[in-house]
């Protein structure tokens, strides 16, 4: 076997003499450091290639499925292909796949060959794809091409497990099926095809769960923006270059960053990211999230249709969503504590889907208990907190509101009793939160050719 491998290789050497080769390099960044998209399609397609269990070597790792093993390309490594009667090697070398092909083949073989490479890597990566999470990485060496760390997605948030009511919940769920089937809409009115939503209320109201099921439901990947890890407007915008299509981009807690000023980049910076020229033209099939504790004192200059589409408000528990909640972590459709917990609720007192939603798990070996802790910690910690919110979509004066309410549960660790959310706070450092204000639930102020 080794003498006959030794022949073989020193006949391709020997038949290498009489050819005239052509060589194609595929970098994977361009030179604006934008992540070259036919880079990822070459290096699918090699992997799924069965020429690579020839190979002199190759790398092994273990793959998603139980005992499944998969081969990846080694640096360095030369993968032989056959397309159209036609020889075609490719070099894995230093971040650039290379092409070598013969010239006498390329006018024939070249143009259908990277169209069969775009057909077969697509079809692998809807088979095999899963998303993956991204977050970016301070910048120590000057080096702005690896910017993006990633690892699987692996959230179970779905929409089918947020706790929302019904209409709203499909009105989202349809704002997102029709943007993602708009792209022709889209650039017949020569708009870019991209959308921004901002998810304002206070901690624990499931804001983070939201964007995760916003995710797995359009099988966008996640780009976790951190603004404090961002040295300067021009490094923003190398961050935003190096996005793919089908993602979410994620700022989280903006109105944070602009009060406290802890970071690098400027108002007119996140402006420009937010729906610039350069966002523009590296913006197709992206969705942008913003989220904010409350957008009150935001400048209005951000707020504005075109760099904010869609307004969600994620507001304290109602009653509404105590139901959903007890469905999904107690298995409770009805109990007779129901009656008692919604007048708490009508009298004004309220708690975070997440506060509400752990004191359910811990006690979850008995509903009863777990809905007594709930009522006991109503009265105690949710006394005035939801003033405002005088049940479901009604307003103080009896006038019924034109927007939803949404909930949804997140959380820590919390005990049971009738203090649990004081001892919780004093653990985990809560913040109380203080509604002095209405607020709406669902703001679509997008226009209405858009939907």
């Amino acid at each position: 076997t080794g003498l006959i491998y030794i022949v073989k290789k020193k006949w391709r050497s020997i038949e290498d003499c009489f050819h005239v080769y052509q060589f194609f390099k595929v970098p994977e960044f361009n030179e604006g450091m934008q992540r070259n998209q036919l880079y990822h399609k070459v290096f699918v397609y090699l992997n799924s290639l069965t020429f690579i269990e020839d190979s002199d070597f190759t790398n092994l790792f273990t793959g998603k499925k139980p005992n499944e093993i998969v081969l990846h390309l080694d640096p360095n490594q030369i993968i032989e292909d056959d397309f159209l009667g036609a020889k075609i090697s490719w070099i894995n070398q230093d971040k650039t796949l290379v092409l070598k092909i013969r010239k006498a083949d390329k006018r024939r073989v070249l143009r259908p060959y990277l169209q069969h490479i775009h057909s077969v890597s697509d079809e692998f990566d809807d088979k095999k794809r899963g998303l993956k999470v991204y977050v970016n990485v301070v910048d120590h060496q000057g080096d702005r091409k690896e910017r993006w760390r990633s690892v699987p997605f692996t959230h179970p948030s779905s929409f089918e497990t947020i706790a929302m009511e019904s209409d709203l919940k499909n009105k989202v769920k349809s704002d997102l099926y029709s943007f993602a089937k708009a792209k022709q809409y889209y650039h017949r009115l020569g708009r870019v095809w991209k959308r921004s939503y901002l998810l304002y209320g206070p901690s624990g109201t499931g804001k983070s769960s939201f964007i995760a099921a916003m995710a797995n439901f359009l099988s966008y990947d996640v780009y976790d923006l951190d603004l404090s890890k961002v040295s300067d407007d021009s490094d923003l915008k190398f961050l935003l270059l190096q996005t793919t299509t089908k993602s979410l981009v994620v700022i989280e807690d903006l109105d944070r960053y602009l009060s406290e000023k802890s970071t690098g980049v400027s108002l007119p910076g996140i402006l420009s990211f937010m729906d610039g020229i350069l966002s523009s033209s590296c913006g197709e099939e992206r969705i942008m999230v913003f989220t904010m504790n409350s957008k009150d004192h935001v400048d209005p200059a951000i707020l504005r249709p075109g760099r904010i589409d869609v307004h969600i408000h994620f507001p304290l528990c109602n009653f509404t969503a105590f139901k959903t909640l007890a469905n999904s972590y107690l298995g409770l459709k009805d109990h007779k504590l129901f009656p008692q917990v919604e007048e708490i609720f009508q009298n004004g007192a309220s708690l975070s889907p997440a506060e509400i939603g752990e004191l359910m798990i811990a006690n979850r070996n008995s509903p009863s208990r777990a809905l007594k802790t709930v009522i006991n910690a109503l009265q105690t910690d949710g006394d005035g907190r939801g003033a405002l919110n005088l049940g479901r979509g009604w307003c103080e004066n009896g006038s019924r509101k034109p927007v939803e309410e949404i909930g949804e549960p997140s959380g820590v660790f919390c005990k049971e009793g009738a203090n649990a959310i004081k001892e919780l706070k004093k653990l985990y450092g809560f913040l109380r939160v203080k509604s002095c204000r209405k607020s709406q639930s669902f703001d679509l102020n997008s226009r209405q050719n858009e939907g």
